[in-house]
């Protein structure tokens, strides 16, 4: 669950909305550039925990793709499944989800594994999603990086109490490379890290354009993909061919 949100915050009052969805725009494509290069097969089963109102549906396309979202309550996921942008929702927790063992081709949380990091550890959803995915199949985790100078500004700020003031909520833990990758490793996954972005979503809008080609150019490098502002994890399941071994 998310803290409450005080939209009266430093920050939000000194960007403008048309700034940060240009962020978001550029945020979207790329998240799909990466999943169509890496992720293998062409359709399958994604479960979307805390999918809330965006469960990332342009990463995964129908009808080859079908999507299942949970939140805590179900009035989203019940929402989105009238509109037609998921196949199914229900109310459930991460890392309490009573579902069948290898039910999913891929378990996606998108910006949601900091909002846990913040109220308890990441082992449990780590370790749900590899009890949930079938052989080969992939957990994607998208999060704010601790390591881009902005996470890092940021986790100082949560340190000294100032992360309402300063962004207007406690709850935005940006999420080092390392501590993701360990976590995947310790479910039994194989981990590899994406940098979604170099920008951020205040920056002026020069500023983001001149930096998009280095996102395509360096972000799927494995030694420039670390400092990225907007991380994404890949972690595969191996297959049974491999777990045999």
């Amino acid at each position: 669950m998310s803290e409450e949100y005080d939209p009266d915050n430093l920050l939000d009052r000194n960007t403008d909305q048309d700034t940060m969805q240009l962020h978001y725009d550029q945020v979207r494509r790329r998240e799909a550039a990466i999943l169509e290069r890496r992720l293998a097969g062409s359709g399958g089963d994604v479960l979307s925990v805390g999918c809330g109102w965006n469960p990332g549906r342009h990463m995964f396309g129908q009808p080859a793709w079908r999507m299942t979202g949970v939140e805590l309550q179900d009035t989203k996921p019940n929402a989105l499944v009238a509109d037609g942008v998921l196949e199914a929702g229900f109310a459930g927790r991460a890392g309490e989800l009573d579902l069948p063992d290898r039910s999913f081709d891929v378990v996606l949380y998108r910006l949601v594994l900091h909002h846990i990091a913040f109220q308890g550890p990441l082992a449990p959803a780590f370790d749900e999603a590899a009890r949930l995915l079938r052989p080969g199949g992939s957990l994607i985790a998208v999060e704010p990086g601790a390591w881009h100078p902005v996470g890092a500004a940021l986790s100082m700020a949560n340190r000294f109490g100032a992360g309402t003031a300063i962004h207007g909520t406690p709850d935005d833990i940006p999420l080092s490379p390392r501590r993701l990758m360990s976590e995947a490793q310790g479910a039994g996954l194989a981990p590899e890290l994406h940098a979604v972005t170099y920008t951020w979503r205040r920056m002026p809008p020069a500023m983001q354009r001149g930096l998009w080609p280095m996102d395509d150019a360096m972000g799927s490098r494995r030694r420039s993909a670390a400092p990225g502002h907007t991380l994404m994890l890949i972690a595969r399941r191996p297959r049974v061919s491999e777990t045999s071994r």
